[in-house]
């Protein structure tokens, strides 16, 4: 892979004495979707967390190794964690807008950093939504309730409400699992544009879908990463059995 915009060195997690993930080492390219793949409770969703310190908020975990962001030790005592989710944002398994109007859904984070220009900040929900490519469908309705959207378009509003805070990572965690054939080729689409700028890592269970939207793809199994590199490469010539024997559907 290139250089890496955020970077992973022999990481170990444990929730309590499980050892969820076993020294991992893996690079994610800037400009970029790299798709992490595996198995149910194979450490995927755990790594993922791990890139904006979300499983700092479960009780008991412990980690060694190190993640670094441009350079920087994201664990670093020093590091402000809001700070660090603000370059680094998630998008969830399930929608989540906050029970506001649309505008507001948007401008909440640019709020919550400081901006105050009401001006300023429908610049901001304007581009936001038109990167998310969600502003034609709502333009006409920015003060009615986000909750009454439809699962497809609260994903891409929860995807826009993220890039309003000027992120430069974007994880998402199984960002289609919820959504109907028709949204998910929307975010997928969506996710393609969007990794023209941003780094972005994705969790996914799909391998088809991993096919058509990542550049590199990494196979996690039992907290270990198995095997890693350019997805085309790594879907049609595996060098581990583990991976073939995923890949080919014989366990999964």
């Amino acid at each position: 892979m290139q250089s890496a915009k955020i970077s992973v060195q022999d990481f170990s997690l444990y929730y309590g004495a499980f050892h969820a993930l076993k020294k991992i080492s893996l690079g994610f390219p800037p400009c970029s979707l790299t798709a992490l793949v595996g198995p149910s409770g194979c450490g995927k969703s755990t790594l993922l967390r791990s890139l904006n310190r979300m499983n700092d908020l479960i009780a008991g975990v412990r980690v060694e190794g190190r993640v670094s962001l441009e350079g920087s030790n994201i664990y670093d005592p020093d590091v402000d964690v809001v700070s660090l989710r603000k370059k680094v944002g998630m998008v969830f398994q399930r929608p989540n807008p906050f029970p506001m109007s649309i505008f507001e859904n948007i401008a909440y984070g640019p709020r919550v950093h400081g901006e105050k220009k009401r001006s300023r900040l429908q610049d901001i929900v304007e581009q936001s939504l038109k990167s998310a490519a969600l502003w034609d469908e709502v333009k006409d309705r920015l003060d009615s309730p986000a909750l009454k959207l439809s699962g497809g378009q609260q994903q891409r509003l929860c995807i826009a409400r993220l890039l309003a805070v000027e992120p430069e990572v974007l994880l998402m965690d199984e960002p289609c699992s919820a959504l109907d054939p028709i949204a998910t080729e929307k975010v997928e689409e969506l996710v393609m544009d969007l990794k023209k700028k941003y780094t972005i890592v994705v969790v996914t269970h799909n391998i088809a879908q991993a096919a058509r939207i990542s550049d590199y793809l990494a196979f996690f199994y039992l907290g270990e990463m198995i095997e890693s590199g350019v997805t085309r490469q790594l879907l049609t010539n595996p060098t581990k059995h583990q991976t073939e024997d995923y890949l080919t559907g014989r366990f999964g």
